[in-house]
């Protein structure tokens, strides 16, 4: 067994929307107000490509006596650190951590060109670890006791699951399967590729999820676009801003939803089998346009991209090009705010938190550069009940914003997950470290 040895690399929380989206709900194209299901309105302000602003966030290390902030009743601690862009956390079947460390990979022009606009100290950038780590904290104390390299050499992982016997593995380019045991520190024997993937995408769309339905008979992959808004031609779109489903041998594949501009965390909402998916969307419309949501994906559903936004919205570049595509826009479920980069998906099932975020669902917004003001950055949460979110978006886990006027951030969230003894982990990939937060 292979202990592994950690090291750190040193590397926006405007508003929310208040108010979910039905699903159901109609608008036309010239429309700037989405009709919800609760009868208030979700104001959009006019597409401005003129007013798009860039505001690169700077991260600077945490000080020793700061960490991120909860609200009354939580404690928050280090549940690991010293990590290299630990970006997905899943817990398997028998309560292991599996951290996923991997991150954008930028040419050496790229990321030249992003060390004159800012952008380099903003993100995790260059050579991926491409490593996943198992953490086991057996004596429940919060702190693992062990740490193993579980698999490495692999290409941009995201995604992980397990199924009975077998691991698998979303890299950029492709699923993988790989034999397992229950209890297994480290995965010995060789693993097969058994979907093929379009492999990168733009800016950080190179992450591929996954989930496994109840009765472990589905697959379900996200992949996001390509491009922004289609500029390199559809044809390059294949399979891509959608969500896959295939057979947990590779085969069958069907494509689930669609029109998904980048769909990242993906879960199920509890006590019910609809799919719920977190996506950011696109960029270059201004301040205000257009909101991250989560929603719940219905099967051959169409959500819009890249020819209408949250709903029938016609997007002023797509024009006319498929108005057919247009009229079929589903409006998502729960606007997040536009540029928070909303990645991470989890749903409360244990009953360890207060009851009002039992059954809700938490968010981790990596924070955005597309804004003029710093979004994002922090953990957010929506209340549900039987499956249905039933309330505002609020902030759960803050204080990631060091100074916003001078846009410094001491860290970003990503992957979210529930612990087995109902604490949350949070992933901070450009600090390097997997926050807990338990209830006092």
């Amino acid at each position: 067994m292979k202990k592994h040895s950690l090291f750190i690399l040193p590397i926006a929380s405007a508003f929310l929307f208040a108010c979910n989206s039905n699903s159901n709900s109609q608008q036309t194209a010239q429309s700037d107000t989405v009709q919800t299901a609760t009868g208030k309105e979700l104001n959009l302000p006019a597409p401005d490509e003129k007013s798009s602003k860039n505001n690169f966030s700077k991260v600077i290390a945490w000080p020793a006596d700061k960490m991120p902030t909860a609200p009354e009743g939580f404690v928050v601690s280090k549940f690991a650190d010293q990590m290299k862009s630990p970006r997905n956390i899943v817990v398997a079947p028998n309560g292991d951590i599996i951290v996923v460390l991997s991150n954008s990979e930028r040419s050496v022009a790229e990321q030249a060109a992003n060390a004159i606009s800012g952008k380099a100290k903003s993100e995790v950038s260059g050579k991926s670890v491409n490593t996943i780590l198992l953490l086991r904290d057996a004596d429940k104390d919060g702190k693992p006791e062990l740490i193993t390299t579980f698999l490495a050499g692999l290409n941009q992982p995201y995604g992980v699951a397990f199924i009975n016997n077998s691991f698998y593995v979303a890299n950029t380019d492709g699923l993988w399967q790989f034999p397992y045991q229950p209890g297994d520190t480290e995965i010995t024997k060789p693993g097969k590729k058994i979907v093929e993937l379009p492999a990168g995408g733009y800016n950080n769309h190179w992450t591929r999820n996954l989930l496994v339905n109840a009765d472990k008979s589905k697959i379900y992959i996200s992949v996001g676009s390509g491009s922004n808004v289609g500029e390199n031609g559809m044809e390059h779109e294949v399979r891509r801003a959608a969500i896959l489903e295939v057979n947990p041998d590779g085969t069958g594949e069907k494509i689930y939803g669609s029109g998904l501009r980048n769909p990242v965390g993906m879960a199920w909402a509890p006590g019910t089998n609809a799919l719920w998916t977190a996506v950011n969307e696109r960029d270059g419309l201004g301040d205000g346009l257009v909101p991250d949501y989560i929603t719940s994906v219905k099967q051959g559903g169409f959500y819009g991209w890249p020819y209408s936004y949250f709903g029938q919205n016609e997007d002023p570049r797509m024009a006319g090009k498929s108005p057919e595509l247009v009229k079929k826009a589903i409006v998502p479920d729960v606007p997040l705010g536009s540029h928070t980069a909303s990645l991470g998906l989890a749903f409360y099932t244990a009953n360890k938190f207060p009851a009002k975020y039992q059954g809700g669902a938490f968010i981790g917004q990596h924070g955005s550069w597309n804004s003029s003001k710093l979004v994002g950055y922090k953990v957010a949460f929506v209340p549900f009940k039987d499956g249905k979110p039933t309330g505002k978006v609020e902030d759960f886990l803050t204080g990631f914003i060091a100074n916003p006027d001078k846009s410094l951030v001491y860290g970003r969230p990503v992957g979210v997950a529930l612990t087995q003894d109902g604490a949350l982990l949070v992933a901070d990939d450009v600090s390097g470290v997997i926050w807990r937060v338990a209830a006092k």
